[in-house]
C-alpha cells in the first residue's frame, strides 16, 4: 500500500496523460462522437467541429493530442487513404454513361479550369514556383457534395442541373488528383516538359492495372468466397492498401491509388451491404480522426499574427467563390439553365473538403506547399463547407424536378384469372418469435386475402456440421412447432398456408433463397433490434434479407392487431415515382380493413404558396396514375424539420408506412442520418418499412397483388 502511494505521488496527472496513450485515444473517441452531433444541431457541418477540436486539443490549445504521436499519425494516414477511397467508391460511373454526360463534361471542364487558373495566379502572386502554384490551383478545382442529403430531401435530385453537378464530380476529383500526381512526379525527378511523357506512361499503366486488376480480382473473390461478408470486407480493404502500396512502386501518389481503388471496386460491391460496411468503418472512426489531425496542424499564433497568411486566406476564399460563380454562369449561358438552377450549381460546387484537403496535406508533407497554404486550405474548408449547404438550402428549395427524369408510373398487367391461378401471389413469412408471430401472420393474411393468394410460413433451422447433431434436431423440433401454430392461425383467418421448413447456414440466406425458389412476391418480416458491434458492422438478418431479396420486403413493427388499423399515414419524402410504392402497399392494406390512407409530404417552411400548390398537384397527379379505387388524401405541411413534422402528424394514425432508405454518407465521409432512420426509432404506432430489391424497376413492385386485387 505504501508503494502504491509513492507511485501515485511521483506520477502527476499530466505525466500520466503523456505516458498513457489510451487516455488521449479515449478522449479522441469522445470528441468524434459528441462534437459532430453538437455542431450539426447548430446547422454547422460536423467536420468543422472536428477540425476545431484538433485546434483546441492540439499544440495551439491543451496539448492533449500530439502531432508526433505514432498511433495518431497511423490513424490519420489511414483516414486520408480512406477519405480518397470513399470518394471513388461513391462515384457511379454507370450512371454517368447514360445521362447528361456532355453537360457534365462541359460543367466539369469549366468548374475545374477556371478555379485552376485563378489558383495558379494566386500562387504566383505570392511568389510560389510554378509547381506549387499549380497544386494550389488544383486544390480549388474539385468540390465535395456536402449538400447531397439536402437536395435529396428537397426532391430536386432529378433536376437536370443538379444531376450535372453530381455527375461532374468524377472529372473534377480525378483531374485534381492527376494534376497533383504529375506535379509531385516532376518535382521528385526534376523533369522538364519532354521528360514528363515517361511519367505519363507510367501513370497510365498503373491506372489500367488498378482499375482492371482490382475489378477482376474482386469479382473472382466474391464469386468464390460465397456469402461471407467478413471475408469480402477484408478483401476490399486489402485491395485498397495494395493499390496504395503499388502506387509507390510506380512513383504515383498514394491518395491517387486509393481513389482509383474506390472506382475499381465500385462495380464489384455495388449498392450492397459490403459497401455500407466499408463506408461505415471509415466514416465513424478513421475519417473523423483525419479531420481532427488537420486541426492539430493549425498553428494559431502564426495564423493570427502573419499578415501574409491572412492575405493568402482571403484571396483563396474569394477566388474560389468567384471562380465557381463564373464557371456556373458560363454553364448557364451554354446549356440555357435558368438563374435558380445556376445559383444551385454554384452553391453545390463550393464546398472544398475531400480532395482539396488531401491534396494540400500531401503537398505540405512533400515540402512543396508552406504552412500558410495548409492553414488557408483548412480555413477554406471551414468557410465553404458551412456556406455551400446554407446557400443550397436557399436556392434549391423552389427548384423543380425535371419532368423528363421522373420515373414512369406503375404499369399494371392486363387481368388474367387463369395466370393468377397458375402463379398465385405468394407471401413468405419468416417465423421465429412466438410472441410476434400472430400479428405477422395476420398482416400477411390480410394482403394474401386481397390478392386471392397464399402465405408460406417459413422456419429456418441453422445447419450443423452433421445432420444428426442433437442441436440440429432440437432446432428442427422448435421450427415445426412454430410452423404448426402459424398454419393453424392462417386457416382461422381463411387464407391458404403452405408451411416451409428449411435447413440453412444463416437465417438471411435461408429466407432470401427460399423466397427465390418459391417465386415469392413479398416477404413480411418482424422488427429486429441491432445489438452488439458485429450487428452494427456486419448487419443483422433484416439487413441481409433487404439486400439479397429478389422481391419487396415489408419489415413490420406491429403494436396491435393489423385488423384494427383504420388510419394509415404514408410520408413521401421526394415527389418522384419510386416513393409511390409505399402508397400502393398502404392502399392495398386499407382495402382489406376499409381504412383511410393519407399521403404526407413535408416541404421547407420557406416554401412559397405557389410551390406548395405545385407540389400538391404534382403528388396528386402521380398518385392518380396508380388507378386506385379509393384515392388517398393528399396533405402538404411546411415545416423546418421533416422528422418532427411527420412525428406530430403520426399521433393521429394507427400505422405509418415508410420506404426503406439506407443511411447515405457525403463524399466527405461523415455519416448523415436519413429521415427514415429517425422516424423508425421515435414512432410509437405500428410501422411498416417497405424495401425494394436493389435492381427492381418501379413498375414491378406489388404488380401481382394489384392485378389480383382488380380481379377480386
Amino acid at each position: 500500500m505504501e508503494l502504491i502511494s509513492q507511485v501515485l505521488i511521483i506520477e502527476p496527472s499530466t505525466r500520466v496523460f503523456v505516458q498513457e496513450p489510451i487516455i488521449p485515444f479515449a478522449i479522441l473517441l469522445l470528441v468524434i462522437l459528441v462534437v459532430p452531433i453538437l455542431f450539426e444541431r447548430l446547422r454547422i457541418p460536423g467536420l468543422v467541429g472536428l477540425v476545431l477540436s484538433g485546434v483546441v486539443f492540439g499544440p495551439s490549445g491543451w496539448h492533449i493530442f500530439h502531432i508526433n504521436s505514432p498511433i495518431l499519425n497511423l490513424l490519420a494516414n489511414i483516414g486520408l487513404i480512406y477519405l480518397m477511397f470513399v470518394a471513388g467508391l461513391e462515384i457511379n460511373l454507370e450512371q454517368f454513361r447514360h445521362q447528361q454526360k456532355w453537360q457534365a463534361l462541359g460543367f466539369s471542364s469549366l468548374t475545374f479550369g477556371v478555379p485552376l487558373v485563378v489558383g495558379i495566379l494566386i500562387g504566383r502572386s505570392f511568389e510560389f514556383d510554378w509547381i506549387a502554384a499549380t497544386i494550389i490551383g488544383s486544390t480549388l478545382a474539385s468540390y465535395t457534395l456536402l449538400a447531397y442529403p439536402l437536395i435529396n430531401r428537397l426532391g430536386v435530385i432529378n433536376n437536370e442541373a443538379v444531376s450535372v453537378v453530381v455527375r461532374a464530380t468524377v472529372f473534377t476529383n480525378l483531374g485534381a488528383l492527376l494534376v497533383l500526381a504529375l506535379c509531385l512526379a516532376v518535382n521528385t525527378k526534376n523533369l522538364d516538359f519532354w521528360q514528363i511523357i515517361p511519367s505519363l506512361n507510367s501513370l497510365a499503366i498503373y491506372t489500367f492495372i488498378v482499375l482492371v486488376g482490382c475489378n477482376w480480382a474482386g469479382k473472382e473473390f466474391l464469386r468464390r468466397s460465397g456469402e461471407d461478408e467478413g471475408n469480402q470486407f477484408l478483401f476490399v480493404l486489402l485491395s485498397v492498401f495494395f493499390a496504395v502500396i503499388s502506387a509507390q512502386l510506380f512513383g504515383v501518389e498514394r491518395i491517387f491509388g486509393a481513389f482509383l481503388a474506390g472506382l475499381a471496386v465500385n462495380e464489384v460491391v455495388g449498392e450492397g451491404p459490403i459497401k455500407e460496411k466499408l463506408v461505415f468503418a471509415g466514416s465513424v472512426l478513421f475519417i473523423p480522426i483525419f479531420f481532427v489531425y488537420l486541426g492539430l496542424l493549425i498553428h494559431l499564433p502564426s495564423l493570427i499574427n502573419s499578415i501574409a497568411t491572412l492575405e493568402l486566406t482571403v484571396l483563396v476564399v474569394v477566388g474560389l467563390i468567384a471562380s465557381k460563380f463564373i464557371a456556373a454562369l458560363l454553364t448557364k449561358l451554354i446549356y440555357h439553365y435558368n438563374w435558380q438552377e445556376m445559383l444551385t450549381m454554384w452553391s453545390l460546387s463550393l464546398p472544398q473538403v475531400g480532395v482539396t484537403l488531401a491534396a494540400t496535406l500531401v503537398g505540405y508533407q512533400s515540402g512543396l506547399l508552406s504552412e500558410m497554404v495548409l492553414d488557408s486550405a483548412i480555413i477554406l474548408m471551414v468557410v465553404t463547407s458551412t456556406l455551400g449547404p446554407f446557400m443550397t438550402s436557399q436556392f434549391a428549395v423552389s427548384l423543380p424536378s425535371s419532368p423528363t427524369q421522373q420515373q414512369p408510373a406503375l404499369v399494371l398487367p392486363e387481368n388474367d384469372s387463369e395466370k393468377i391461378d397458375k402463379n398465385p401471389f405468394t407471401i413468405i413469412v419468416p417465423v421465429y418469435n412466438p410472441q410476434t408471430q400472430q400479428y405477422l401472420i395476420e398482416m400477411a393474411a390480410l394482403l394474401a386475402y386481397q390478392a386471392n393468394g397464399r402465405i408460406m410460413p417459413l422456419a429456418i433451422a441453422t445447419a450443423a456440421a452433421h445432420m444428426d447433431a442433437p442441436q440440429l434436431e432440437t432446432s428442427l423440433q422448435k421450427s415445426e412447432k412454430l410452423l404448426t401454430k402459424a398454419t393453424a392461425l392462417s386457416r382461422v383467418l381463411g387464407v391458404k398456408a403452405e408451411p416451409l421448413l428449411r435447413i440453412d447456414d444463416a437465417f438471411a440466406q435461408g429466407i432470401s433463397r427460399a423466397a427465390r425458389e418459391h417465386k415469392a412476391n413479398l416477404i413480411v418480416m418482424g422488427w429486429g433490434k441491432r445489438t452488439g458491434l458485429r450487428a452494427r458492422l456486419f448487419g443483422n438478418v433484416i439487413d441481409g434479407v433487404l439486400w439479397a431479396s429478389h422481391c419487396p420486403v415489408a419489415v413490420t413493427r406491429l403494436v396491435d392487431s393489423p385488423k384494427k388499423i383504420q388510419r394509415i399515414l404514408v410520408p413521401v419524402e421526394n415527389i418522384i415515382a419510386p416513393t409511390l410504392q409505399p402508397v400502393q402497399f398502404a392502399q392495398i392494406l386499407a382495402e382489406a380493413n376499409q381504412a383511410q390512407v393519407t399521403v404526407l409530404n413535408v416541404c421547407d417552411r420557406r416554401t412559397s404558396s405557389s410551390k406548395i400548390s405545385w407540389r400538391r398537384s404534382q403528388l396528386s397527379l402521380l398518385v392518380s396514375k396508380l388507378t386506385l379505387p379509393n384515392p388517398p388524401e393528399i396533405q402538404i405541411i411546411a415545416h423546418e424539420n421533416v422528422a418532427q413534422a411527420i412525428l406530430q402528424a403520426a399521433r393521429l394514425y394507427d400505422l405509418v408506412v415508410l420506404p426503406f432508405v439506407r443511411n447515405r454518407t457525403s463524399p466527405g465521409g461523415l455519416a448523415i442520418s436519413d429521415v427514415t432512420t429517425q422516424l423508425a426509432s421515435q414512432l410509437t404506432c405500428s410501422i411498416v418499412m417497405l424495401g425494394e430489391p436493389q435492381h427492381s424497376s418501379s413498375t414491378a413492385l406489388l404488380t401481382g397483388i394489384s392485378n389480383s386485387t382488380a380481379v377480386v
